[in-house]
């Protein structure tokens, strides 16, 4: 908890600070982010990769957290706080940031499901009503304006998010995958988590 506080006072201080092109010489700001979210914004199985993300959806995130709109666990005990100390030029600084750096996939689910997961992204699940996935998150999973960025993030993250989207959790006032999420099985959740951390 206090290494928390720590990075939420250094955000206040710094946040103006942050540079707008990934080119520039890394600040504090930055440095706060990749302890949790990984060297160059990568990502780990709990804190979403950042690099590659589409810029309005990281700086829409940042604002659902000072807002509580994201209202799961981690974004309640983690980034609720740390967004608050961020004002609007930082949020797009951050964003601008971490959007324009390169993106690696994870590469971190389950081979054999990979398959079935890119047959329910390409298709959706008729059965199910669920429409195909890349009408909003495009052909390769790249993301369009605010939708996310959904090729490459790792399988723990992926998985645990439609988990909680599945529960009633919400990413944004307006989100439809809170229903869209509670429709998709244990095994459909494994296997389209497991596609998308293979797509680069």
């Amino acid at each position: 908890m206090k290494r928390i506080e720590a990075i939420i006072a250094i955000l206040a201080i710094v946040s103006s600070t942050v540079p707008a092109l990934a080119g520039e010489a890394e600040t504090a700001s930055v440095r706060n982010c990749t302890w949790c979210h990984g060297t160059s914004g990568r990502g780990f199985m709990t804190a979403p990769r950042l690099a590659g993300q589409r810029l309005q959806y990281i700086e829409n995130q940042l604002l659902g957290f000072a807002e509580h709109t994201r209202d799961n666990p981690f974004s309640k005990q983690y980034m609720w706080g740390v967004a608050a100390a961020l004002g609007p030029r930082a949020a797009h600084d951050l964003a601008s940031y971490f959007s324009a750096l390169t993106p690696n996939a994870a590469s971190d689910g389950d081979s054999q499901l990979a398959a079935r997961g890119r047959t329910i992204y390409v298709e959706g699940i008729p059965d199910s009503n669920i429409a195909s996935c890349l009408v909003c998150h495009g052909p390769e999973a790249q993301g369009v304006r605010e939708i996310p960025r959904l090729g490459g993030l790792s399988y723990y993250y992926l998985k645990g998010r439609l988990e909680q989207w599945g529960e009633g959790y919400h990413s944004a006032a307006v989100s439809p995958m809170p229903l869209i999420a509670s429709k998709l099985s244990p095994k459909e959740i494994e296997a389209l988590a497991s596609y998308l951390s293979f797509v680069k």
